[in-house]
């Protein structure tokens, strides 16, 4: 599957409020959507993980800056759906 193809899977909100941010499969600001993926393939937790950390904000152990908590302003729903779709994204 190529990235153009699992970004038109992303939910469109994800595209607005991360996508100046990260992408599928590059680096920019933030680390790409498969690097975060397969950092947390095959942990139970991983989605719970992911929710909890673009809810809280921060560097995490990335070293590539902060990320502002809730990212661009997403509600709840829009940070599970995400975190759905990126958790996906290592099977």
């Amino acid at each position: 599957v190529t990235g153009s193809a699992l970004a038109a899977d992303m939910p469109a909100d994800g595209k607005a409020k991360c996508g100046a941010c990260h992408a599928v499969d590059t680096k920019l600001v933030g680390p790409a959507y498969n690097d975060i993926a397969a950092k947390y393939k095959g942990d139970k937790d991983a989605e719970s993980k992911l929710i909890a950390g673009i809810t809280k904000g921060g560097a995490f152990d990335w070293k590539m800056g902060n990320m502002p908590p809730k990212g661009m302003g997403a509600n709840d729903a829009q940070i599970k759906a995400m975190a759905e779709y990126i958790v996906s994204l290592a099977k």
